[in-house]
């Protein structure tokens, strides 16, 4: 009995970071009314890697709370390819939920993250740099809010869909 009160223990801050927009949009209100910077970014996250927590911690360092937005399983389908999620939602929010810069995460089901990036109203909105020169949704969001956008380094050939084609 006391192992799996001490597993369920462990698991609960981690599971409870996920959270619904309105949730999470009261406690980005709260950090920002107690004067810290909240940065957010977002992404799929199928098949996490070194690439992606290089650049969580990043754009932690931008900031004192760092939200991640989670593309749903519907989304990543989209963009990825039928075969795709590898992993589902839930458990992709959960995994990077569980990471040291990550304070919370949001999944979101929309094309674009801009309706979500208007509901949390972050200060900063991070992509990675394959979005350089490129016109995006974020981009014009954040800056429409009076925010930051920031383009994020990337490790070279670190990638999902190059992890993915291994097997």
């Amino acid at each position: 009995m006391a192992a799996s009160r001490r597993a369920t223990r462990s698991t609960r801050p981690t599971r409870e970071k996920v959270l619904g927009r309105a949730a999470a949009a009261r406690k980005i209100a709260a950090a920002r009314a107690r004067g810290q910077r909240v940065v957010f970014t977002n992404g799929c996250y199928d098949i996490l890697h070194v690439g992606h927590l290089r650049s969580l911690e990043q754009a932690k360092t931008l900031g004192d709370v760092l939200v991640v937005g989670v593309n749903r399983d519907r989304r990543v389908r989209e963009l990825k390819g039928p075969k795709r999620p590898v992993v589902p939602d839930r458990q992709r929010a959960e995994l990077l939920a569980g990471l040291v810069p990550v304070d919370y995460v949001v999944l979101f089901g929309e094309d674009h993250p801009a309706p979500l990036i208007r509901a949390l109203r972050p200060d900063i909105v991070c992509k990675g740099s394959e979005y350089r020169g490129q016109d995006s949704a974020e981009k014009r969001m954040i800056e429409s809010l009076g925010g930051r956008f920031v383009l994020l380094r990337q490790i070279p050939g670190v990638r999902s869909s190059r992890i993915i084609e291994k097997f």
